[in-house]
């Protein structure tokens, strides 16, 4: 029973992370400053396990790259591409799409890893496909319509769609070469510090190049749009979310793990998207309609079936 408990204390303090990034993006604070700091403030948590990291000998180029894919594409830009979803679309439903995540890392892994994958596999993600279009159904069929094309809404929605699909092919691609690194012996200390910093070093250059400039670094910071007062506030918000949903929901993970069998933590873990889904819903007033319900406990049996049958 400890470890279920610690991985649903785990999975309600991801389910907080959406009070607070959500609110900071009506703020007036962009994804891009958002993800930098959450980068900037993790790197200073992991320091003291980056430098022994990078004196490891096992770093060749085929494990940097794998790095690179963990921390650039994985936690700097797929973040970066969720937290810009959540202006665009529901939360809620960018939460549980994202559940989608393990049917494109086993479809990785089979490619990548040459591992294997038997019929169970692709019934159950039909299952998961099903779900997640009775979940955007709603908001896609209109978008279809070519009248709706050059409307703001529609564009908005389409934009919203692919930036969750991106942050769930980059968490998939993570997962394939975080498995990869596990197994030539990276610790989760070093995976989690590797991480973090290659994710800082990627994402600082290109948001220079992709956002303004006086709002990723510098002498202003990221927020120098925003008043004194309200810059002080926000990077408190954004280390209070980085201390909850990444130092303290990753810890809580990490330790129900160790007590856990892979097919119970990824049966536990499904209680993540029904709290962020209540969460948003009670305090943020995001509802779901009564067709997104559905396709949400069809995808979430799906998706936690995937994991269960891949554990075995």
């Amino acid at each position: 029973m400890t470890g279920i408990f610690l991985i649903f204390s785990a999975c309600i303090l991801w389910a907080l992370d959406t009070l607070i990034r959500y609110p900071l993006l009506f703020s007036g604070v962009s994804p891009w400053s958002i993800v930098w700091f959450e980068h900037l403030f993790l790197v200073l948590v992991m320091s003291y396990w980056v430098l022994p990291l990078w004196r490891n000998k096992a770093l060749d180029s085929r494990t940097i790259m794998a790095f690179v894919v963990v921390g650039g594409i994985g936690s700097a830009l797929s973040t970066v591409a969720f937290t810009n979803a959540f202006s665009l679309i529901n939360p809620s439903v960018v939460i549980l799409i994202q559940k989608l995540q393990p049917l494109v890392a086993v479809s990785l892994a089979v490619v990548l890893l040459k591992e294997r994958v038997d019929r169970q596999f692709l019934i159950w993600l039909a299952v998961c496909l099903a779900g997640s279009l009775m979940i955007a159904a709603g908001d896609l069929l209109p978008a279809l319509n070519p009248a709706n094309w050059s409307g703001q809404e529609t564009q908005d929605l389409l934009l919203g769609y692919g930036c969750t699909l991106i942050a769930v092919v980059g968490w998939g691609a993570a997962t394939v070469y975080g498995k990869q690194l596990s197994n030539k012996g990276f610790s989760t200390t070093d995976l989690m510090a590797g991480r973090f910093l290659v994710g800082f070093l990627v994402l600082t250059p290109i948001a220079w190049l992709f956002a303004n400039p006086a709002e990723v670094t510098g002498m202003h910071m990221p927020l120098q749009f925003l008043s004194g007062d309200k810059q002080f506030n926000t990077l408190v918000l954004i280390a209070v979310m980085v201390l909850i949903s990444g130092v303290g929901g990753m810890g809580f993970y990490y330790l129900g793990m160790k007590r856990l069998p892979a097919r119970a933590c990824a049966v536990a873990e499904m209680f993540f998207p029904v709290a962020a889904v209540l969460i948003n819903w009670l305090v943020l007033g995001q509802a779901l309609t009564p067709l997104q319900m559905v396709g949400a406990a069809v995808l979430l049996c799906g998706s936690t079936m995937v994991a269960v049958s891949q554990t075995r």
